[in-house]
């Protein structure tokens, strides 16, 4: 299956169970919110260059927004953390190491703590910065550190079972001709 079909099938299935799923679990005091559809942004392949990695971020972040009803906010935390993937990629592996010889961000790819903090990073970053445009309208420093560190752990757990679930073959790629 090519990587274009592949990605849109993933595209397609976050934002479905997003929002007829996850969404539709009652929060727990308003303090717990799992958010799964990021994870579309963490699994791109590692060649995909950062302005289409920022425009797909956007796209999905918008899709969301459309049907929670959000202006933008999902849309902003996913162009967020869809800037600093990269970032964090380059500081997790080696140029030489898991890029160069797989195609995504994996388990198998990258090794387990690397791929954790890479999901964990982007986790709460994500989560913090969407927490935060709600937080400028409702108020509230220790609402705001215990939400975004309640559904980011959520979210991480979540990351980690999907992972482990829906194991992605990946072919070991070697620099010889």
């Amino acid at each position: 299956m090519s990587n274009l079909v592949k990605n849109i099938i993933r595209f397609i299935l976050f934002i479905f169970v997003q929002v007829f799923v996850l969404n539709q679990i009652p929060a727990l005091h308003h303090l717990v919110n799992p958010y799964l559809y990021y994870l579309f942004i963490l699994w791109l392949p590692f060649k995909t260059g950062r302005r289409t990695l920022m425009f797909l971020a956007l796209f999905i972040g918008l899709a969301l927004d459309f049907f929670t009803k959000t202006p933008g906010l999902h849309a902003a935390a996913c162009v967020l953390i869809a800037y600093i993937r990269p970032f964090v990629i380059n500081v997790l592996i080696s140029h030489e190491g898991a890029e160069a010889n797989y195609e995504e961000p994996t388990i198998k790819s990258m090794g387990f703590v690397p791929y954790f903090t890479y999901a964990a990073v982007l986790t709460f970053v994500h989560h913090a910065f969407l927490f935060l445009l709600e937080a400028l309208q409702f108020g509230g420093m220790w609402y705001f550190l215990l939400k975004t560190l309640l559904s980011g752990a959520i979210s991480l757990l979540l990351i980690l079972i999907t992972e482990l679930i829906f194991v992605r073959r990946q072919r070991f790629r070697t620099n010889t001709a």
